[in-house]
């Protein structure tokens, strides 16, 4: 009996090469020429412990920097959506902000 494919079976495969999405960068915001008297908001982006993480911040600032006033809010989602209303709270009110992940 003959085999049409001479015995040779075929297979198919997947090119697991993928291609990086464009990335456009942006800047950094400055820096604050200091925390003395400024209000810093403390961002929970939902990632794991960043909350708990967070909380040392703040009582950090608190015991060494109690001219610091800071906020802790978390992000309306998980830190993969991005929340422009957060954004633009922490624009109007505050004057920096930390986006902590833990762990």
């Amino acid at each position: 009996m003959s085999d049409s494919n001479n015995g040779l079976d075929k297979i198919s495969a997947l090119n697991p090469v993928g291609y990086a999405p464009k990335v456009t960068p942006k800047p950094m915001a400055p820096r604050l020429d200091g925390l003395d008297g400024k209000s810093i908001y403390l961002v929970d982006p939902r990632f794991d412990d960043s909350g708990l993480f967070l909380r040392q911040v703040q009582d950090w600032f608190g015991e060494h920097m109690p001219s610091v006033k800071t906020k802790l809010v978390e992000m309306s989602s998980v830190y993969t959506k991005d929340d422009p209303k957060t954004w633009e709270m922490i624009k109007a009110n505050g004057d920096g902000a930390i986006i902590g992940v833990g762990h």
